[in-house]
């Protein structure tokens, strides 16, 4: 058998670390292993709070002061479901066809493995930088998002670390490495809409208050709705109807409720301040004389938006040398940890094609992991070329 990369080798090792949310399963500790060998400062801190998991992260670093550029990614997966339907077992990084196939192979251990190996290339050629490359890695992306990298952030931040720029390595492209860039993301909200009536017998409709017209009114009216027309970067704001459940079992009986459920993925016309706003006057204006109650879970998904400029042109140019296509730069798809990093510094996703990601058989192509961490690494040597 060919002798494996080190990007694919690091690749496949993660993948042997059957690390499903909130489990590491040893992923952390073999991305430190081989950060260390290289001369990287590593530190581990476990994050904890009631009613969550405890979460392992880790933060590694070399040089100092600045330019400073991070890498951010997470080594958790979300289950393999029924490992019977796979290929290969989910967690043994089996090599065929010029693919490594596991769960977290694309989303996002491949990525991972890729940054570190062109991060420790980029020391083993040129020593330590002329300012720090870092790396935040999570344990809790693919869960509740409470334990990872908004505290990490905050750690890092209270040891005086200060972050120029960072890319996130999530699975960015659609069809061909190199397709696409992610600059921004749009915000989500998720809410309910209780439509309240009076139970009766079908038979005696003047003796009850049927909330069911009154809540497909408001379905109705929620999803057609025109938030916006878009900007240049994002979008328009959409709104879908993900659930109505009147959780009557009998015909011969009107409901005394009814509810509907609904999610917003907004661009950054919106906060979710104004958009809960605008949502209520939508429902109160559909409900008619039935009363309703609108809430929304907390939103800790936010639009952001990476301007283009000079570091998006730099990831872009270094992808296009590698692969020769010139990425499209967007704002779609779900959230990530990104909209967490953006609060404190200018951050971009970008990694290995999504096609496979929470799928059975999810894989990575070995040339596109071997790519990618070509991609990064002239982004390391122009972004310290350019300091």
């Amino acid at each position: 058998m060919t002798a494996l990369s080190p990007s694919v080798a690091l690749t496949r090792e993660l993948l042997r670390c059957p690390s499903v949310t909130p489990a590491d399963a040893g992923a952390l500790g073999v991305l430190e292993g081989a950060l260390k060998a290289a001369g990287f400062t590593c530190v581990r801190k476990v994050f904890s709070e009631s009613g969550t998991p405890d979460i392992d992260n880790l933060f590694a670093k070399i040089g100092s002061g600045r330019p400073h550029i991070v890498f951010a990614g997470h080594t958790d997966v979300v289950p393999s479901g029924d490992a019977k339907r796979w290929r290969f077992d989910p967690f043994s990084g089996e090599i065929a066809d010029g693919k490594i196939y596991g769960r977290g192979a694309s989303d996002m251990k491949g990525g991972i493995a890729a940054f570190a190996a062109a991060a420790i290339d980029y020391v083993h050629a040129h020593g330590a930088p002329k300012g720090s490359i870092s790396f935040l890695i999570t344990g809790d992306e693919e869960g509740p998002s409470i334990n990872g990298t908004v505290k990490l952030l905050d750690w890092a931040k209270a040891q005086g670390e200060l972050f120029d720029h960072c890319i996130v390595g999530e699975p960015t492209n659609v069809g061909a490495l190199g397709d696409m860039i992610k600059i921004g993301r749009r915000g989500s909200l998720n809410g309910h809409v209780y439509a309240r009536g009076k139970q009766g017998h079908v038979a005696y409709p003047e003796r009850a208050k049927n909330p069911v017209p009154a809540i497909a009114r408001i379905a109705t009216a929620l999803a057609s709705h025109e938030f916006d027309r878009g900007t240049e970067h994002f979008t328009p704001t959409n709104l879908e109807v993900t659930s109505i459940d009147v959780g009557n079992p009998t015909t011969n009986v009107i409901p005394a409720e009814a509810r509907a459920s609904f999610n917003v993925r907004f661009n950054d016309l919106w906060t979710p301040e104004t958009l809960q706003a605008r949502i209520r006057e939508i429902v109160m204006g559909a409900a008619g004389d039935t009363p309703v109650e609108v809430s929304f879970m907390p939103c800790n998904a936010r639009a952001f938006l990476t301007r283009p400029g000079d570091f998006t042109r730099l990831v872009a140019e270094a992808a296009r040398d590698v692969t020769g296509r010139t990425p499209q730069l967007s704002t779609s798809g779900g959230t990530s940890d990104a909209r967490f990093i953006t609060r404190d510094c200018p951050v971009v996703e970008f990694g290995l094609l999504n096609e496979t990601i929470h799928a059975v058989d999810e894989n990575a192509s070995l040339a596109d992991i071997d790519a990618l961490t070509a991609i990064y690494g002239r982004v390391l040597q122009r972004y310290f070329e350019a300091s």
